[in-house]
């Protein structure tokens, strides 16, 4: 090997396009723009819906797929979902403390487990399920951080998956 040296090579920075691909969002202006309006008190359900697809895509689609049609079963569809349609509110409780076991979304069964994504802060939370709920068919609407906040005070207890 010859060539000037080049630490980089073997620092172990990882590189989110390598995992990623497409995927890999580096323009994040959509969620410094919710964040600084959320903090304003201004935020308009469109600024969270903008930011909730920058997020998505970084942290829900590789399972979920990027058109919310999920992969047929393994991981359920969150696109048309009779799931999310019948309790809004209950896919606040799924994100933070994930789901474990048997669930039927639109007719089809899936067992399987998603992990909590509590590393996700209040409002970035608000902002994924916002875009969820404004996208491929669902019922529309919009979920606060102050909703996360509340769900997230609460005692965890066992989410049995039902439908």
């Amino acid at each position: 090997v010859e060539g000037p040296e080049n630490k980089a090579i073997y620092s172990g920075k990882e590189l989110d396009s390598v995992y990623l691909g497409d995927r890999a969002q580096p323009n994040l202006a959509a969620v410094a723009t919710a964040a600084k309006a959320a903090a304003s008190g201004t935020l308009t359900q469109q600024e969270q819906v903008d930011a909730g697809k920058v997020l998505f895509t970084g942290t829900c689609s590789v399972c979920h797929q990027a058109n919310g049609e999920g992969l047929a079963g393994v991981f359920p569809p969150l696109a048309k979902s009779d799931y999310i349609a019948k309790d809004v509110k209950r896919i606040i409780s799924t994100v933070l403390h994930g789901l474990c076991g048997k669930v039927t979304v639109n007719g089809k069964e899936y067992n399987s487990v998603m992990p909590p994504m509590n590393q996700l802060n209040d409002d970035e939370v608000a902002n994924i399920l916002t875009y969820v709920l404004n996208s491929w068919s669902n019922p529309g609407g919009r979920i606060t951080a102050d909703e996360v906040k509340k769900v997230r005070a609460q005692p965890v207890t066992a989410q049995k998956a039902e439908h």
